[in-house]
């Protein structure tokens, strides 16, 4: 036998391995490491799943920063600097889970860049008033918490990590927006309408951001099977209107759905359909943000780009003497 085809059967018998070491895995719930074998699919996935979630946080600043020097407190302004902070560590942490499956973090930047990569529709919506502000902590950041629980039990074990410190921190954002509302709904009535118009605007685009119904979402089903999602679109997203309709009645806010109802025999709330027309319109960029959002993240990465290279000048200089010591 050649050497040739002795490398190419030894190939063969490492590949068996490895697929059947990923479907044991993947059987015993457990988690794939990077340096695990994992079919092409399960790394494509994970990389545009965990990419996108990235590229979500990063733009997800836009709305919020934009209010830190008009919120109404001291107070309130330190807080929202923390939270805005908070989100710029989490694109961080999930860009470094996303490099581990062998994607440059450049190359990610630059498909955001280019409009190649996608990020979660909710942010191309504008937060017109504070209590926006708090209708973002309270139902995107609560959809978000439904969402990304589950994940911390993902089976790729960089991305289930990163998940647990990000659903801790994302607990503390959604307590933030509810006691905005809370505050609102319970002060005057122009702010307490100021608050119900808040929640009117973000009660739809926020149950949209747990994906397309399970009928249009084929990519839903292959990541339950792989053990990256636990629940289905659908699935989620009526945990979440189980889980918000008291909290609205605690603040005395009404939910913009007049379908809405406790349905004794399946335990839990019927709601309404949802505009799938506008969430399409806005994830192909129709939305009311779209091009500003876009628009503000290339000018900060053009006009920075003095700074991260400035940066990559001063490692390569410190690391430099380091390699001429150890070439010696």
């Amino acid at each position: 036998m050649s050497a040739d085809v002795s490398s190419l059967q030894e190939a063969r018998e490492d590949a068996a391995a490895g697929e059947a070491r990923f479907e044991q895995l993947i059987a015993e719930d457990s988690r794939v490491e990077p340096r695990d074998w994992m079919p092409e699919q399960y790394r494509k996935t994970l990389v545009r799943q965990v990419s996108q979630h990235a590229h979500s946080e990063i733009i997800g600043m836009q709305p919020e920063g934009n209010w830190i020097t008009r919120a109404p407190s001291l107070k309130r302004k330190a807080i929202l600097m923390a939270k805005v902070q908070d989100e710029a560590g989490h694109g961080l942490y999930l860009y470094s889970a996303a490099e581990t499956l062998g994607t440059p973090r450049d190359e990610m930047y630059q498909q955001l860049y280019t409009g190649k990569a996608k990020y979660s529709s909710i942010f191309n919506y504008p937060a017109r008033t504070w209590a926006d502000i708090g209708a973002i902590g309270w139902l995107v950041d609560g959809a978000a918490i439904c969402n990304q629980v589950p994940l911390c039990r993902a089976s790729y074990g960089p991305y289930g990590r990163a998940m647990v410190r990000i659903c801790k921190e994302e607990s503390f954002h959604q307590r933030q927006g509810w006691e905005i509302l809370h505050t609102l709904a319970h002060g005057t009535e122009a702010q307490k309408q100021m608050a119900q118009e808040a929640v009117d605007r973000f009660y739809g685009p926020a149950l949209q951001m747990f994906g397309p119904p399970d009928a249009d979402s084929p990519n839903s089903q292959q990541s339950m099977s792989w053990n990256i999602k636990r629940f289905s679109n659908d699935e989620l997203r009526q945990r979440f209107v189980d889980m918000i309709v008291p909290q609205a009645e605690a603040l005395g806010l009404t939910l913009p759905d007049p379908e809405l109802r406790w349905n004794e025999e399946r335990g839990h709330y019927d709601f309404g359909e949802l505009d799938w027309d506008e969430f399409f319109t806005v994830l192909k960029g129709g939305g009311p943000c779209n091009r500003q959002r876009m628009d503000h993240y290339r000018r900060a990465r053009d006009e920075g780009a003095w700074v991260r290279e400035a940066a990559a000048a001063y490692a390569q200089r410190q690391t430099a003497p380091q390699a001429g010591l150890l070439g010696a």
